[in-house]
């Protein structure tokens, strides 16, 4: 949709052309049931390319990129994978968990290289707001009758290198391309009757400020459908102030004629 012609009245078509990003951006996973309904409604109800704009607005194009989000911010609001690649040993370089669990997670600064070990046990690995001693680390996982989860923010290019018998390594995250200047991950290692798993995800806070960012968004769409329905309910008032109106002064003329 066009801002340039705000006021100019939409189409079927165009309608159409809107619900048919909604519904790919519901099958990727970028809306959930509940936004999907209420935007599809805002739709099908729109009357102009002023309305029909602020649906998809933060949805990508069909046919274009997304773009990527990266995950740890400075101070001044700034984005850079650099202040995140500190050098130095690393705060933590092995882990072990028999018949229990290990967590790294939050702000710590992950090795060159990091060993673990989960036998009948697991264990969670989670780089989303952790700093990299390296501009490429190892981590490398045993998994016996057990399991590893390696969390990695967007925007981190991974490679998995690692072997499974009756087991495996997840292999899903591997070939996404990297932020320039971004990290690169590699996994290896060895899993029996057991798995390593890779996972992306947002970090808690960008979570909380995309649902946040959603949640305003939601709110004005709903004020503005407000607004259009308090204006057209005025307008009808008016349109029947003048009919009656009109049809009381005819009645009033035939009456003084009579008389």
């Amino acid at each position: 949709m066009t801002d340039e012609l705000p006021e100019l009245r939409a189409s079927d078509a165009d309608r159409e052309r809107v619900a048919e990003i909604l519904r790919d951006a519901l099958a990727e996973g970028r809306l959930d049931m509940e936004e999907f309904g209420e935007r599809l409604d805002a739709t099908y109800q729109a009357r102009t390319y002023g309305e029909l704009a602020p649906i998809t607005r933060d949805l990508p194009v069909p046919g274009a990129t997304a773009p990527k989000v990266d995950m740890v911010k400075h101070p001044e609001g700034g984005v850079s994978w650099a202040d995140r690649i500190v050098g130095g040993e690393g705060a933590s370089t092995w882990a072990v968990a028999v018949m229990s669990g290990f967590q790294r997670k939050g702000r710590w600064t992950a090795p060159k290289r990091f060993d673990c070990v989960a036998f009948w046990g697991g264990g969670e690995i989670d780089l989303r707001e952790a700093d990299f001693a390296d501009r490429e680390i190892v981590i490398n996982c045993v998994a016996i009758m057990g399991g590893v989860d390696v969390i990695v923010p967007p925007g981190v290019e991974v490679v998995v290198r690692g072997i499974g018998i009756m087991g495996g390594f997840d292999q899903r995250e591997e070939g996404v391309p990297g932020d320039p200047g971004a990290p690169r991950v590699i996994v290896t290692g060895f899993a029996f009757w057991g798995g390593v798993g890779v996972r992306r995800k947002l970090a808690k806070a960008e979570r909380q400020r995309l649902r946040e960012e959603r949640r305003q968004e939601k709110l004005e769409r709903r004020a503005s459908r407000g607004e259009l329905q308090g204006s057209m309910r005025e307008e009808h008032r008016d349109v029947w102030r003048h009919g009656h109106g009109h049809g009381h002064e005819e009645r009033r003329g035939r009456e003084r004629g009579e008389d």
